[in-house]
This record gives C-alpha cells, structure tokens and sequence, in this order.
C-alpha cells in the first residue's frame, strides 16, 4: 500500500497536467471561431504529435501500471493473511498434543524453598505444565495459566465487594433487620448492606436465654432451633440464607435486595463524604445510614482486674457464641455463679436450675438488691419472685457485694464485702449493656451523659442522612420524657420506622415499646413505660388459673416472642370488666395482676404479671397520661378477675 502511494504522488502531477491540457484545447477550438460550438464532443486523447498526444500516452501507461501495481498486492496481502491464519489454526489445534508430549518430559520448575520437613511436591503425569504464549502469539484473552506445586497453597484474593451502597445499615441485629425490611417494603427495588461484627445472619437474641434453654434436642446448639411454649418450632434466625443475596450481587442485583457482610467491623465513619471504613481498610460508600450497633455486656470491674484465669471462667452472656459456650461449660463443671438479678440474670438462673434437676449442676445466682429483679418490681414483689427461683432449684443470695474474685485450685471464690466466700467453677456476669457508641467520635455524634447512646430527634434521626435504632439509640418520648431502651419490641419497633423514614417517610417515634420475661414456663411478665421499684407503686391481684401462664398465652397468640402479636394500635375504648373485684384476696397470692408505677400521680409505667394480650390497653393509659383516683377500678380494664 505504501508503493501505491508513491506511485501515485509521482503521477498525480502528470495527470493534472494532461486534464488541463485538454480543457485547453476545447477552449482554443472556440475562441477561434468565434462562437461557442452548438455541439461539443466529448473530451478525448489525441494520438498523433499534435494536440499533446505523447503526454496523454504517457499518463494512460502511468495509470494502467498503478492499477496493475495495486491489483498484485492486494493479491499478495490478502494471500499472505490467510496463510497466517492458517498458521494460526493449526497452532492452537496442536496445543494439547504438545501438552501431553511436554508432560512426559522433565521440566524443571522453580518454586518457593520448602522446609526440609515437609515432603516436596513431585510432578503428575496427569497435571501436564501449561505451555505460555510466545510474546508474539499472545494475547489478553489467553492469559498464561498459572503454574502450581502440589501441596502450594495460592492465596485466593477475598471477593469483590460493593464500593456503594444506597442503604448501609451498620449492625447484624433486631433493629437493623426490622429497617431491612421496612426498606423493601416502601422500595422494592432497593439495595440494602447489613454489616456485623458477628459471624451469623440477623436472629432474635430473646431465646438465647428462654426457650433455648428448655430444648430436650441434644444438637440445639448447632441447629438453634427450639420450641415455643406453645409447643411449635422454629429457628432464631429471622430468615433463612436464601432470603439475602451475595455482597457481590448487591451492585448488579436487578431487583435489589438485602445482603449482610458477615465479621466485618465499621471503625470510621466520614460523614461529610457519606462512606464508612471496615477493619481491614475497605471503604464503602452510602446514601443513607443506620446506626444500630446494639450494646456491649458490661462486666465487674473486679473481674477485669483480676488475671487472665478469672476471665477465662467468666461469661459475658450476648450472642450465639456465648449460648454455646454456657451450654458447654454448664455441662462439664459441677457449680456455676450468676451474679445479677435482673432480666438476663434472673433468665439464666431460672434456665439453669431446670438443667440442675437432672445434671446435678449447682445454681447460685447473688445481686447487691434485697430480691430478685428487685431494680424493678416492687419488694414483696421481689420477695416473691425470690422465693419462686428457689423453687427452680437456684441458691438465691441477696444484699451480695462482691469485693474480689480470685482463682484456686482450679475453683473461682468470690469473696463478698460482708466477709462471705462462695466456691464456683464458672461466673456469669449478667450486670447490663452499655450501648455500643464507638463511631461517635469519628462521626460526630452526640452521645447522651444520662443514659448513653446516640441523641436523635423525634425521627431517629442523629445528622441529615444518618438514623440510629435499637439499643444504641437515645430517643425523645412526648409522654416519659428522654429515653433509652434496651428491649426486642423497642428494636423491631425503632427500626421499622427508621426504615421508612429512611424512605421519605418523615414519621415521627411516638411508640411505647413493651417488654417481657420469663422466668420458667409457669411465671411471665409484660411491662411497658418506666418500670422502677424506687417510684411509687399501686398493685391489683388475683388468683391465678392455668391459662395464665407464658405457656398458655403464646398457645393463644400462636407464637413464641410475644411482642410479634403486639402492634402500635391501642386500644381506642377499652372496656371494664363487669365482675366485681373479689372483696378480699389471699395475702402473697400473686398469681396474676397489674402493678401501676406512678410519677406525680400519673401512670408512667405498668407490669402485667402473668396477665397477657393486654398490651394496648396499658399504652393507652400512659398515653392519656391522666390522674386516676382509683386503680382499682383502671384494673379492671384487663379482666384480671375473669376466670
């Protein structure tokens, strides 16, 4: 091609030369007679010595060399292409046989020095060497296969994930699912990441220290799978895996979805740039943010001075991990120490002492208070309940403060400030949850001095684009005031409406969460509001009759987390019940009731002892938020007295 352009910029000049000849001569025939001619024949090379004959000889041979120069090396182009083509072919056609025939030679290969004690690989005939591209062959859809000693592990590199999410939700918990959920719900099409610190998929932590316990599966710790008091199964797992879809697919996911990245930590959180960075340096981005880490056990300030052999002996009791870990160690000691009187305390010891009827296993549970639960229940309440956990099978000390836990001989002992010493093998410690608030600094959040946990307005909001939910989460209550609450419905509740304010929804929290407890199948409570022993209490009882039980109502309401029957509906006009209330009643009987906690004479906060499905009716007394002269009348909105 380059020859043909030579060529042809020699000639061109020629053959402009020649095309104006011609006009010219048309032109000279004109002019000479005076008048333009009528007919003018066509312009045509003249052959003999006038009229430049010998010019346009020349260019005619020019021009019939060029195309004949031209024509031959196409030719020879087009023929030289195929026969690399052909070349081509047979050269990968041939691949394999040369494989085989290289396999069957010694071909020395360098790899990473192996220890002496470990037996180095030798070649398979049946793992031929991969042959690598000439440099000239080569190209980047056959990229060299790698080539690996037998017994040489290659790093894999860790898989892709998502630089952007719409929806990050930071936290495996309650909250963070219920928002997930809410997301999808008003946007179908939404991609939502969930990222936990915990190796497991969202699942609801209230079995961990209730049913669970109470599984005669002897592999309940593995399937985490157990029986509600009304007798159904079911799995903690909110979901199974193939509800959630990959990290990896949640960029290109058609319809969106919801995925969780499993035991990665947020450390940083930039605000202004809306992007969060992992422990191991991975940054993502995000349009919106929620903030539902949940809390960390709190632990005795004596254990953590004491060495590692005393932390070694202790649980903090959270997640699945420690349910496992109890399980096992419960079954291999002989004496186990809850210290706490509390929810979780009170659970625990209530769960273990059904295990020591048959193992053997000796219970003790000690709190500073005088009763059990006695932070919350009023003290011949506390007293009660007290003596209910014994009947358990726990050895109940009171007023126990502990100064120091040592270990010796292999046993931990627990010396008390009064001088008392108590013999364990393992130690509990269930003393409450301090709200998880580790991004506050780097996000510039406000942290509460009174109750901890991210401030947020009436919308959950903590900045423009950031919600908190959950335990971590310090809300405004319209009727209680500034809050902080630490229960499952708060958290599914909370994040539910985060989720659709995450959406546009603008609503504001105004929900009186409830919660409960179980201490066995045969003792339950529900609470809602401010429940605290040191407020002034009024209490109305009755006996109690066998549907009146933690058993008997999840059999009603057909499942086992009864805030999932509870909505946030109230009753509009509840009705009294028409029986009167029994002119007198057993002293200590408190089989079923309602105790009403009182702040300036108005109900701030309510317990339904073994009275249950009542819930609406209590929100919407703390709603009202108005003086009653009489409780004994306002209790018999919940039909304790029917049979």
């Amino acid at each position: 091609m380059l020859k043909c352009r030579t060529v042809w910029r020699k000639l061109a000049p020629l053959a402009r030369a020649s095309s104006t000849l011609c006009r010219q001569n048309v032109r000279r025939t004109g002019l000479h007679n005076a008048r333009l001619p009528a007919h003018v024949p066509g312009a045509h090379m003249a052959t003999g010595p006038g009229g430049g004959g010998r010019e346009n000889q020349l260019y005619v041979l020019l021009v019939g060399a060029t195309c004949l120069g031209g024509a031959i090396y196409a030719y020879r182009t087009v023929k030289g292409d195929q026969q690399r083509y052909d070349e081509r072919i047979a050269e990968i056609a041939s691949r394999p046989h040369r494989r085989t025939q290289q396999a069957t030679t010694s071909v020395q290969i360098e790899t990473p020095a192996v220890p002496e004690s470990e037996p180095q690989a030798t070649p398979s005939s049946e793992e031929p060497s991969p042959v690598v591209p000439d440099a000239e062959t080569a190209d980047s859809s056959e990229a060299p296969e790698p080539i690996q000693a037998e017994g040489l592990t290659t790093e894999q590199p860790s898989p892709a994930l998502p630089p952007h999410a719409p929806y990050l939700l930071i936290g495996g918990g309650t909250a963070s699912f219920a928002a997930a959920r809410s997301i999808r719900a008003r946007d179908p099409g939404a991609r939502v990441l969930i990222v936990t610190d915990e190796p497991d998929l969202p699942y609801m932590r209230p079995p961990l220290s209730k049913e669970l316990w109470f599984s005669d599966d002897p592999a309940v710790t593995e399937t985490l799978r157990f029986k509600q008091w009304n007798g159904k199964e079911r799995s903690i797992y909110f979901q199974p895996p193939s509800f959630y879809i990959t990290p990896e697919e949640l960029s290109t996911a058609e319809n969106g979805g919801v995925a969780v990245l499993t035991s990665k930590k947020v450390v940083h959180m930039d605000v202004r740039g809306n992007k969060v960075k992992l422990d191991d340096d991975t940054e993502i981005s995000y349009d919106k943010c929620l903030i539902a880490t949940g809390g960390i056990p709190r632990n005795l300030q004596v254990i953590d001075r004491a060495g590692d052999e005393v932390k070694q002996k202790t649980t903090l009791f959270r997640k699945i991990d420690d349910f496992r870990t109890l399980d096992k160690v419960s079954r291999n000691i002989k004496s186990i120490t809850v210290i706490g009187g509390g929810f979780l305390g009170s659970e625990l010891a209530c769960a273990l002492g059904r295990r020591s009827q048959d193992s053997g296993l000796e219970v003790i549970q000690m709190f500073p208070e005088k009763g059990n639960m006695g932070k919350v229940l009023p003290e011949y309440l506390s007293n009660w309940t007290t003596e209910k956990v014994k009947t358990e099978g726990v050895k109940v000390i009171p007023e126990a403060l502990v100064k120091s836990v040592t270990c010796k001989d292999d046993q931990l002992e627990i010396k008390l400030k009064d001088g008392r010493l108590i013999k364990t093998d393992h130690v509990v410690a269930a003393v409450g949850l301090e709200p998880n608030v580790d991004l506050a600094k780097s996000a510039g959040l406000e942290v509460d001095s009174d109750f901890g946990g991210y401030r947020v307005n009436a919308e959950l909001q903590a900045r423009s684009n950031i919600w908190v939910a959950g335990d971590a989460a310090c809300f405004y209550d319209i009727r209680l005031g500034r809050r902080r609450v630490e229960h499952h419905d708060h958290a599914v509740v909370s994040g539910r409406l985060a989720g659709e304010n995450m959406t546009g929804a603008n609503k504001p929290y105004w929900h009186q969460s409830m919660f409960w407890s179980d201490l066995g199948p045969d003792v339950g409570y529900e609470a809602i509001g401010i429940v605290d022993s040191s407020l002034p209490t009024v209490g109305v009882f009755a006996k109690a009759t066998a549907k009146d039980t933690p058993k008997a109502a999840t059999e009603e309401s057909g499942t086992g987390i009864r805030s999932e029957s509870e909505t946030e509906d109230v009753a509009s006009s509840p009705v009294a019940s028409s029986i009167p209330a029994p002119a007198e009643t057993h002293k200590d009987d408190y089989g079923k009731g309602v105790i009403f906690y009182l702040r300036d004479k108005v109900v701030v906060g309510i317990i339904l002892w073994n009275v249950f499905n009542r819930m609406p009716i209590a929100r919407k007394i703390i709603k009202d938020g108005e003086e009653h002269g009489d409780l004994n009348e306002v209790a018999k909105l919940f039909n304790i007295h029917e049979d």
